[in-house]
């Protein structure tokens, strides 16, 4: 009968169950078993079951349904698509990975008893939240909180599979990250009113209804999931909300068919506002720039003397900055410009601290290098970002001669140096977009010791874009939201009128430095100004505001709603002038510098006050100081948030591709 029919859609064996925290390595205290997602006809039950210690299953009441499958297909490499590093970072821009399927770990004895106690069977729609574990290097667990309130004991995942299971569990609830911990995902279910309404608007399901948030990525997830990030902050934003029938956007506004868009998967974002933060300013009529031709090898010649040391730094970097390299100039000056090569340094200097480095280098490379399979068993972290690492390598900037092909030595130095990246910086090891910003340097430098260095420099300048709490993200977009109202408070409104307001289209931009937005040429450019650090700090706020000045006619002009914005902007990747880009930008530098009303947290942002020593102690009281943007940013956040609309996150677990990216363009 059909009522009688059960389905198995997940299970998962090396699942323990420590029974006592204090003695995670005590034999007795750990259960094996195995979890499953059991598919009924009216409902959904996650279950975990103690095994013998000969494998076979106790109190098993249901059979799986069997499909005979060939070796390589789909269904038999199912459980190595879903495999997972051993770490979970909270935000991690990066997609699932895949690697060799490790042998099952032998099933320790367990002293016989009352083990099957820890057994339990819940029903989905009785389940209110999944708590994850830290990062690290132990073992990753999840805890499920019933909806009385009640936490399972925790279940450890000595194989891997936590990120496999919350994959699975979204085929049926939806798991929505809590705004006061990352680590806690709030369980709604998917007949919701509020949530079924915001996916239909967002229309994010195939037309088949399916609720696999992530089937639309798996024809390319590497690239094709940053669209979806701004479809779900909006969507969470309605879905956590209570519901106002008159605030809803219409039907009218919604793009149809909207295309997979490129970029990251970004697994939790911010709700931003800067109004009211200060009157509108007038800024005066705005400059014609004009760009002037790149540093010939003559001209950078005449700036060494006689030692090989650079003369006039100042003088050469602002000619840098308004032309940009010549392309034979740019092994040598990226080396300065990137700190590699201090710009006092002589010739002797250099020949020296090239050998130093290049001995530093190849320590840390033997580090990683000289672990054995025995060893790398045993460091999930490592075998995390060696996969991880692999996967990226493999579809980073293929339709570059240097690095199209499959045996090509460019990927093997790529893939190198961000593997000894992970030992020169533990801390922060791999996440994904590093690749896409080592892949020009190694292109200029066409040297593994050479490009690491300059790799180090450029990550010492954007290295908080990639950290877990994604603070700077959210500050710097944050700091365009402000840069953007002082310079066209009518965009500003009309994208906060199409819910578009937070600017999250940009994150991208900002995470990666525009690598995806310009030709492979241009963003040689493109990152050769802005590493001067000319004409102000945050530069590269102001080359995003002038991306989005260029497009203000036909964003404002058009009947475009919130996925339009969306698709439009995505849409600009590949199509824009990178010449054109940087004179607005500097255009916009000019016009903000000459005002004489500009808000002081705008002259901060962009270093146009003086940054004084504090002045020794007195006993008269000092006035009270100016806020910083990211204080201005924390009270606006903490006003325009009230307790019936919080702002809400939203992980979406990544996908496995089936086909190699070979275009960074849609």
């Amino acid at each position: 009968m059909e009522s009688d029919a059960y389905k198995i859609v997940f299970e998962k064996h090396g699942v323990f169950l420590h029974t006592s925290a204090k003695r995670q390595n005590d034999q007795d205290s750990m259960i094996p078993g195995v979890i499953r997602l059991i598919e009924k006809t009216s409902d959904v039950l996650l279950q975990w079951i103690p095994i013998e210690e000969d494998g076979d299953m106790t109190q098993i009441h249901y059979t799986k349904k069997f499909v005979q499958e060939s070796p390589g297909t789909a269904a038999c490499r199912a459980e190595e698509d879903m495999f997972d590093p051993g770490y979970e970072p909270d935000w991690a821009v990066i997609s699932t990975v895949g690697t060799k399927v490790r042998p099952q770990e032998d099933l320790t004895a367990v002293k016989p008893g009352n083990r099957e106690k820890w057994a339990f069977s819940l029903s989905l729609s009785e389940l209110k939240s999944v708590r994850k574990s830290k990062p690290g290097l132990s073992w990753s667990y999840l805890i499920f909180i019933t909806k009385e309130g009640v936490s399972l004991q925790a279940l450890h995942f000595h194989q891997g599979g936590t990120k496999a299971l919350l994959k699975a569990l979204r085929k049926y609830v939806i798991l929505a990250v809590s705004p006061k911990d990352s680590r806690l995902f709030l369980v709604y279910p998917h007949d919701s009113h509020a949530l079924s309404h915001s996916f239909d608007e967002l229309q994010m399901f195939d037309d088949d209804g399916s609720s696999d948030l992530v089937s639309r990525f798996f024809q390319d997830p590497y690239s094709a999931t940053f669209g979806g990030f701004s479809k779900v902050t909006s969507f969470f934003r309605g879905a956590l909300r209570h519901q106002d029938a008159h605030h809803q956007r219409p039907l009218s506004e919604m793009a149809i068919g909207l295309e997979d868009e490129p970029g990251f998967e970004v697994i939790s974002c911010c709700k931003l506002t800067s109004r009211n933060l200060f009157q509108q300013v007038e800024l005066g009529e705005r400059p014609v720039i004009q760009r002037q031709a790149p540093v010939s090898e003559q001209e950078w010649e005449s700036y060494i003397n006689s030692e090989g040391q650079v003369m006039n730094v100042d003088g050469l970097k602002k000619r840098i900055f308004s032309g940009g390299l010549c392309p034979g100039l740019r092994k040598d000056a990226w080396k300065y410009l990137l700190g590699y090569y201090p710009w006092d340094s002589t010739a002797e200097d250099r020949k020296s601290l090239v050998r130093r480095k290049t001995d530093e280098y190849f320590r840390m490379k033997l580090q990683w290098k000289s672990v054995s399979d025995d060893q790398e068993k045993r460091n999930s972290l490592l075998r995390g970002y060696r996969s991880l690492i692999e996967r990226d390598v493999s579809r980073t900037d293929r339709n570059n001669k240097f690095y199209e092909g499959n045996d090509n030595p460019g990927l093997c130095l790529l893939n190198d140096a961000l593997m000894t990246y992970c030992m020169f910086n533990f801390d922060l090891g791999y996440v994904q977009g590093m690749s896409d910003l080592l892949s020009p340097i190694l292109y200029v430098m066409q040297n593994e010791v050479d490009a690491f260095w300059c790799f180090t420099g450029f990550m010492e300048m954007v290295h908080h874009n990639f950290e877990e709490s994604q603070e700077s993200m959210k500050r710097q977009l944050s700091q365009l939201n402000l840069l953007l109202r002082v310079l066209d408070s009518a965009l500003c409104d009309f994208l906060d009128s199409k819910e578009s307001g937070n600017l999250s289209c940009c994150f991208r931009w900002l995470l990666i430095w525009f690598k995806r937005e310009f030709s492979f040429q241009d963003i040689l450019l493109l990152w050769e100004v802005l590493w001067t650090g000319l004409p102000c700090p945050n530069f590269h706020l102001l080359v995003a505001c002038g991306i989005l000045d260029s497009e203000r006619e036909a964003l404002m002009n058009s009947d475009y709603g919130f996925n339009e914005i969306l698709k439009h902007i995505n849409e600009l990747t590949m199509k824009m002038s990178v010449e054109d880009i940087l004179c607005r930008a500097e255009a916009l530098n000019q016009q903000l510098a000459h005002c004489q009303e500009l808000p002081f947290n705008i002259k901060e942002l962009l270093g146009m006050v003086d940054v004084k020593s504090p002045a020794p102690s007195t006993d008269t009281a000092s006035p009270p100081q100016p806020l910083s943007p990211s204080q201005v940013h924390e009270l606006d956040l903490t006003d325009s948030v009230s307790p019936s609309q919080p702002d809400s996150s939203i992980e979406i677990l990544p996908t496995e591709d089936t086909t190699t990216s070979q275009s960074l363009s849609p």
